[in-house]
Order: structure tokens, then sequence, then C-alpha cells
């Protein structure tokens, strides 16, 4: 766990970093907005051909829709804004039986990868299927106010998550939290674990 800590110790001016990407990323969705407002108010309001306003209406309503559905990721359920306490992770076969399980009541911060004499990880894969694909630090799991986010380490093969009430999974960014609850699956290279 102190390895953890002194790795966010070293990062936190990383994450204020990351706040500064995100007042950019607002400006330019602003900026977005606005240029297509007026794109609208010209096509609707100064521009007289009929079939302009219909085409150019339309590919603009099928883009507003599409990028609201990226950017906010609408799930169609209040689920994951209830939550659910999370109390273990458990690492599953393809099959869906158990090999072995964490729990993670009361934890801040868990450090996922591989484990060894020199370094410690308080998830360790170093001994499943799938070990050659696992950085030595892959992920990361932290707990603010009681809900939990996993994000990934710039790891070669990636990291991601299947939410209980989805069919896919997602693969996460670096270095953007994600948001997990009892149920979904997470996926660290091939190896899954079930958040529970």
């Amino acid at each position: 766990m102190s390895e953890t800590n002194k790795f966010f110790d070293n990062n936190s001016h990383e994450m204020k970093g990351n706040n500064n990407n995100q007042i950019s990323i607002e400006v330019i969705d602003t900026l977005i907005i606005m240029i297509g407002l007026l794109a609208l108010m010209y096509v609707f309001f100064i521009n007289e051909i009929i079939l302009l306003r219909v085409l150019v209406g339309l590919l603009l309503g099928v883009v507003a829709i599409n990028y609201a559905l990226i950017k906010y990721e609408f799930k169609g359920s209040v689920k994951e804004d209830i939550g659910s306490e999370i109390m273990k992770l458990i690492l599953i076969k393809e099959d869906g039986e158990k090999i072995k399980e964490w729990l993670v009541q009361g934890e801040t911060s868990l450090l996922v990868g591989k484990g060894s004499s020199d370094r410690e990880v308080d998830i360790d894969l170093s001994d499943t299927e799938y070990e050659s694909l696992i950085n030595n630090e892959h992920a990361v799991l932290n707990c603010v106010s009681g809900v939990w986010y996993i994000e990934d380490i710039d790891s070669i093969n990636g990291t991601g998550v299947k939410k209980s009430e989805r069919r896919v999974k997602s693969k996460l960014r670096h270095e953007s939290p994600y948001r997990i609850n009892t149920g979904d699956i997470l996926y660290i290279a091939n190896t899954r674990i079930l958040v529970k």
C-alpha cells in the first residue's frame, strides 16, 4: 500500500494537469456549440434554399445526437448513480469459475499488476494464465467518497470494463478514471476480475 501512496504522491502534479485538460475540453465544447448555432442561424434564417435547410438540419441533428452519446456515455439506467458498496474483487476463469479473491472494503487505493520480491502490488496477477500480457504496474483502483474508479497506467495491453448491464466491454483511455460498480467485470489485458 505504501508503494501505491508513493505513486500517487509523485503523480499529484499530473492530476492538476488533467484539470487543465478538462478546462480546455470544456472551452472547445463551448466553441463547437457556438459554431453549430451560428451555422444553424445562417441556414435557417439567412439562406433561402429549402433543400439545404433540410439537409443541414438532419446532418446537424445526427451529429449532435452522436456527440452527446459519445461525450456523456448515456447508460439508459439510474443504477450507476445509486451505486452499491464494493466488498471484494474476484479473479475468474473464462467459464466464470472463481480462482482467487481480494477484500477491498476499507481500502482507498489498490495497485494492480505483477508483484515480485522488489516490487509490491495490492492485486497481484503474476500467477495468472495471461501473466505475460500484464504490466508490473498495470492499473490502479481508487475509492473516492465510497465510489470506486479504475484507471489504466499506460499499460501495453490495456484495461477494459464490461458494465453489468452491457454486453460489450469498453477499453479505458490512459489516465482517465472510469467508475465501476458491483457486477462489472474488469479486464486486465485478458485477465478477468469480477467486482462484488
